[in-house]
């Protein structure tokens, strides 16, 4: 069947003082114009209804 928990080795590194979190994207981010139309392909009604009637 396999091994039971936990596995033997080293274990995983869930310290999360230990962690560090870098934001070095650049503002705004860049988008190309085919990834606005995946968005609007698979997120577009959704969009729609979040954004109301369009009167």
């Amino acid at each position: 069947m396999g091994y039971p928990w936990p596995f033997p080795g080293r274990p995983p590194k869930h310290d999360l003082s230990t962690w560090t979190v870098i934001d070095d994207w650049p503002d705004p981010v860049p988008m190309t114009e085919a990834e606005v139309e995946v968005f609007e392909q698979w997120f577009g009604d959704l969009f729609d209804e979040l954004s109301g009637p369009g009167d």
